[in-house]
């Protein structure tokens, strides 16, 4: 089989290279993987930021689907030609997440999805909506599941209001989901042209924070000075005391990501108090979110947007990525 692998950190290191193709043990599946997507955990994974202890070689990215190529002894609820898509966690099946579900993450723990091959325990896949293409069906392990999570953060009733940042993975699958629930979405973003693209995807209003760095004023004021009721926040420390002060009083930040790298401003604690805010941390979600995610997925027949790479060029695909230039999810098609 054929893989990228981190032997050293960083993305000129990245390497192609030659493994024997593995065969599935009891239990087990051999998965064909025919997409890939990346998030912004792989970057860092790649660059060593995310844990620079971790062993190597290691195949990176958590997210990918394929079809079922063989099933070991004692699998008996998948077969050869099964359109399937791996879990982020492969020991988180159901349950509130503990110390010993949150191991086995992929392409950090273990190896992961860029590779052609790869054998998987059989509870640690779920299948993919029918509609869906493979370059589709990739993008949803972990950054999906997790906006399907940060909605659920809060309990929101139709007509709601729902600030996502950026566009994003996340925050396009955030806007997506919203849509369906009948929630209003305001979103803001560093480019006029992706608020245009947001536009398009159903997203009620945009603000380029280039031009009003004080987005948490004007998200309040397209509330009518009451303030959003969920924030999901994909920033960190850089972006969270203004997402605080967006939210209205009860509000939620479901707090996703560490992506702002700018010096953090002080968490602004009489906010946090004044507002009775509600911070809830999601690291993405278990094989049941999955799963009754992709239902609604399929009810609906929500597509994934994105940008489509060939995964010799990965490391192409992971220089947007850090450049921020991408909107939606970047996919790489394995042939």
């Amino acid at each position: 089989m054929r893989a990228w692998q981190i032997s050293s950190f960083g993305i000129d290191s990245l390497e192609f290279v030659e493994r024997p193709t593995p065969t599935p043990g009891p239990g087990e599946v051999l998965v064909g993987i025919r997409a890939i997507s990346l998030n912004y955990r792989d970057l860092l994974m790649i660059k060593g930021l995310y844990n620079p202890k971790m062993k190597l070689p290691r195949i990176p990215c958590s997210d990918g689907a394929g079809e079922v190529i063989a099933v070991g002894e004692g699998v008996n609820a998948w077969k050869p030609g099964d359109r399937v898509a791996g879990i982020f966690m492969q020991n988180w099946l159901d349950g509130a997440l503990t110390p010993a579900r949150a191991r086995g993450a992929l392409g950090g723990d273990i190896d992961g999805m860029s590779t052609d091959f790869i054998v998987l325990n059989q509870k640690g896949i779920v299948e993919i909506p029918e509609h869906l293409s493979y370059q589709e069906a990739a993008t949803l392990p972990c950054s999906a599941v997790t906006a399907w999570n940060a909605l659920s953060a809060a309990e929101l009733k139709p007509g709601a209001t729902v600030l996502i940042q950026g566009t994003g993975g996340v925050s396009i699958f955030a806007l997506q989901f919203a849509r369906l629930r009948g929630l209003r979405v305001l979103g803001v973003s560093s480019s006029h042209t992706k608020l245009e693209r947001a536009y398009g995807l159903g997203l009620d209003a945009g603000l380029n924070y280039r031009d009003n760095p004080e987005w948490d004023r004007w998200a309040v004021e397209q509330t009518g000075g009451v303030g959003v009721d969920l924030v999901v926040e994909v920033g960190g420390l850089g972006t969270l005391p203004r997402s605080l002060k967006a939210i209205r009083v009860g509000g939620t930040v479901a707090q996703v990501g560490v992506l702002a790298s700018k010096e953090a401003e002080p968490l602004p604690m009489a906010t946090i108090l004044h507002k009775q805010a509600r911070i809830q941390g999601i690291y993405v979600g278990s094989r049941k979110d999955f799963v009754e995610m992709n239902k609604a997925v399929s009810l609906a027949q929500l597509r994934p947007v994105g940008e489509n790479f060939h995964w010799t060029q990965a490391r192409e695909a992971l220089e947007r990525m850090e450049e921020a230039s991408h909107f939606g999810k970047l996919v790489l098609t394995v042939a």
